[in-house]
């Protein structure tokens, strides 16, 4: 090997050594900032840890449990009170218009069509009571024919759903 090739090869090696000792003084310059500079904070990490931890359920024991659940069903029950269909109108025609046309205007699951004064004899004759009954508490008929409760429109009071039924009747009479 030449002079000149030994020569090019130590300042090589002095080069490739100091970018070495460069490279490992930039990542400590790296790591040092990054440990200085403060960490970013969730502000809401500590309501989801809370609910994170918190029981999915409830356990409920002896008397104090039992009214603990009746308060907690009664406040569903008003809950659900609260959000009665079509703003509690009692307009039959409204109701239907809003939910029983779909199986009543079609006949679906049997269900006995708007004015079809024949397929509505037999079920006036049971009463407007046994109707209105069958229409809020459903009914699976003997010919096949079945009524969901309140038309699975649950959010439907006793009185909406006696007023649609009894629009229905007045169309077939």
């Amino acid at each position: 090997m030449s002079k000149s090739d030994r020569s090019f090869l130590h300042q090589f090696s002095l080069l490739i050594a100091g970018l070495g000792v460069l490279t490992l003084v930039l990542i400590f310059t790296a790591w040092t900032i990054y440990e200085h500079e403060p960490k970013e904070t969730d502000p809401n990490a500590a309501q989801q840890l809370s609910a994170s931890l918190a029981p999915n359920g409830a356990v409920y024991a002896g008397n104090t449990g039992r009214a603990a659940m009746e308060a907690a069903q009664q406040a569903a029950a008003k809950a659900a009170a609260a959000q009665v269909a079509f703003g509690g109108s009692t307009d039959g025609k409204t109701i239907f218009d809003g939910v029983c046309t779909s199986c009543h205007t079609a006949g679906v699951l049997g269900a006995p069509k708007v004015g079809n004064k024949t397929a509505w004899a037999p079920r006036i004759a049971e009463g407007i009571d046994t109707l209105v009954q069958h229409a809020i508490n459903g009914y699976h008929g003997p010919d096949g024919n079945t009524m969901p409760p309140k038309g699975n429109y649950p959010s439907l009071n006793d009185a909406q759903v006696k007023a649609a039924v009894t629009w229905m009747v007045d169309q077939a009479k």
